[in-house]
């Protein structure tokens, strides 16, 4: 990574990951979690990543039964504590509409948009996320690591 990167966003996909276990992807996740942290670079979450993973481990998935409600608003309550949360305010709604006049995005879409929003609004560059797919579109204004990075 960057050297000069000193906040980095961290995806749905992320927590998930780092958190289920049996989740292919669980190690490695940890591990740059572990590896950015230990780096000092600071690591942020919104208030929307935090919803998204309670809907995300809260179903079944192809790599893991869904978890309690319990055990997940304990994840959370975790993650609120051990990464910086940036809220959903007034200059997150202006980034975002800016960016839907800017960039061709439409349905779920919105979402990672939000999300891109959210990291302009906090002057938050780098993204982690495994969907470079999903955020390919906004590489004009945000860095985007993977974890096969």
């Amino acid at each position: 990574m960057n050297g000069d990167v000193n906040s980095l966003f961290i995806d749905t996909n992320i927590l998930v990951y780092s958190s289920i276990r049996s989740s292919p992807l669980h190690s490695v996740a940890r591990q740059r979690l572990v590896e950015y942290q230990a780096a000092g670079i600071e690591l942020r979450l919104s208030r929307q990543v935090l919803r998204e993973y309670l809907a995300v481990v809260t179903r079944p998935q192809i790599f893991a039964q869904p978890l309690s409600m319990k055990a997940t608003v304990a994840d959370v309550r975790v993650f609120q504590q051990k990464f910086r949360i940036a809220d959903d305010n007034r200059d997150v709604g202006q980034r975002l509409t800016e960016l839907l006049e800017s960039v061709v995005v439409a349905g779920k879409q919105i979402h990672d948009t939000n999300i891109v929003a959210t990291m302009k609004a906090y002057g938050v560059t780098t993204l982690l996320t495994h969907n470079w797919d999903d955020f390919k579109r906004f590489s004009n204004h945000i860095n985007i690591l993977t974890l096969e990075e």
